[in-house]
């Protein structure tokens, strides 16, 4: 394939330490793709959010060679929103051929059904206090495996009986191992987050965003 015919609008490509999910900690190149059609009320990325923004109109080739530049094995496709971009699959099914850990990050209201076999499926489902509860496209949770991971990022206590509410509906301890509830940042206290989870014996698990804790929490590229 000639990656060089393939562009994408690129808001940033970064090597940092992964904050979130079942792999924080570990150092990943992030490609952070522009464009969503989402508005969530507490969305910490907002400057990759516009269509009409070109950032870095990069070809696939160039996105290669700048992830092979670090020689990390493990990569994330986020945003904005990933899934806005499709031939970014292309890219993805290159690394994982080499063996990569692949994963993407989607806000969920496009369908997730074309992502490579083997990529890690990030889902965040948007929670009432987000504004965006409507867009969930729940026909995702059919392209679920053990190996995704199901994402609930909660302002206060309705957002959370909600996220408990939708685990029960579609059964998502039996779809996947890892199930995160990611309080907004300096909204919902960690503390008392905890305290639910640990009252109502919850399986999943308490996400903090450490590079928020690592770097000033508004600092881009990391």
């Amino acid at each position: 394939m000639d990656f060089s015919e393939l562009k994408f609008n690129i808001s940033e490509i970064f090597y940092s330490i992964q904050g979130e999910g079942t792999r924080a900690g570990m150092p990943c190149v992030f490609i952070r793709m522009q464009g969503c059609k989402l508005r969530c009320a507490w969305c910490d990325t907002a400057y990759s959010l516009r269509f009409d923004k070109i950032e870095n109109l990069m070809t696939g080739e160039e996105i290669i060679n700048k992830i092979l530049e670090y020689d990390c094995k493990f990569i994330e496709f986020t945003g904005g929103e990933p899934l806005e971009q499709e031939n970014i699959h292309k890219i993805a099914s290159f690394f994982l051929e080499k063996n990569y850990i692949v994963a993407y990050e989607t806000a969920g209201y496009l369908s997730v059904k074309d992502i490579p076999e083997g990529t890690v499926k990030i889902i965040d489902f948007k929670a009432p206090n987000s504004k965006m509860e409507i867009h969930n496209n729940y026909d995702n949770v059919n392209y679920l495996n053990k190996n995704d991971e199901v994402k609930f990022v909660l302002l206060d206590r309705q957002d959370y009986d909600w996220a408990k509410d939708i685990i029960n509906k579609y059964k998502l301890n039996e779809r996947v191992d890892t199930i995160l509830f990611s309080p907004v940042f300096n909204h919902l206290s960690y503390q008392q987050l905890a305290e639910w989870i640990l009252k109502d014996q919850l399986d999943v698990r308490l996400q903090i965003q450490i590079h928020k804790h690592i770097w000033h929490p508004n600092k881009r590229g990391v």
